[in-house]
C-alpha cells in the first residue's frame, strides 16, 4: 500500500513541470514583442538602410523566429512526453508532428535549433565585422563549433544507441534478429 501511494506520489509529481511550459509561453510572448520591436525598427529604416544593414534585420528576425519556434518545440513536445497527451482530437489544425517527437528528437531538434542560432550569430558578426574584434570574432567561431561538435556527437551516440540489438533480439538466433516463435 505504501509502495502504491509513494508510485501515484511520484506519478502526479510530472505536473510540477506545468509551470515552466506556462513560463516558456510568456518568454515566448517577451519574443513575440522583440521581434515586433525589430520589425518596427526595420521598416523604419529601410530608405536609408544599406544592403547589409537589411540583411542583419532579415538574419535578425530569422534568428527570432527560429528561437520562438524552437520555445514551441520545447513547449509541446516536453508536455507530450513528460505530463501528458493533448487530446488531438479537440483540435482541427493540429501539426502532424505534434506527439511524434519523443525525447531523443527533442535533444536532436534543440541542438540543431541553437547550432542554427549559433550560425546566424556568427553570420552577423561576420557581417559586422569592422564593429567586432578578432578575439569576439575568434570566441564566436569557437562556441559556434563546440555546438556543432556537441550536435554530431549527440547525433552519433544517438544512432549507435538505435543500433544496439535490443534485450528481445540478444535473445534470438544470434544474428541481432530475434529467433521466430513457431508454436
Amino acid at each position: 500500500m505504501i509502495e502504491r501511494i509513494l508510485e501515484k506520489f511520484l506519478f502526479n509529481s510530472r505536473w510540477l513541470l506545468t509551470p515552466f511550459y506556462v513560463a516558456l509561453v510568456i518568454t515566448l510572448i517577451g519574443l513575440l514583442f522583440k521581434a515586433l520591436q525589430e520589425l518596427w525598427h526595420f521598416v523604419t529604416h529601410i530608405p536609408s538602410a544599406s544592403e547589409s544593414e537589411i540583411i542583419l534585420a532579415a538574419l535578425s528576425m530569422i534568428d527570432l523566429s527560429l528561437t520562438g519556434s524552437l520555445i514551441i518545440i520545447v513547449i509541446f513536445s516536453g508536455y507530450e512526453n513528460f505530463v501528458s497527451k493533448i487530446d488531438e482530437d479537440a483540435h482541427k489544425d493540429w501539426p502532424e508532428w505534434m506527439g511524434k517527437i519523443d525525447f531523443t528528437g527533442l535533444k536532436l531538434k534543440l541542438l540543431s535549433s541553437i547550432v542554427a542560432i549559433s550560425a546566424i550569430q556568427l553570420l552577423k558578426a561576420f557581417m559586422n565585422v569592422k564593429n567586432n574584434s578578432d578575439r569576439d570574432l575568434m570566441w564566436l567561431v569557437v562556441i559556434h563549433v563546440v555546438f556543432v561538435g556537441s550536435g554530431l556527437v549527440l547525433a552519433w551516440t544517438d544512432r549507435i544507441s538505435g543500433e544496439l540489438p535490443s534485450k528481445s533480439a540478444a535473445k534470438g538466433n544470434g544474428n541481432g534478429k530475434p529467433a521466430d516463435d513457431h508454436r
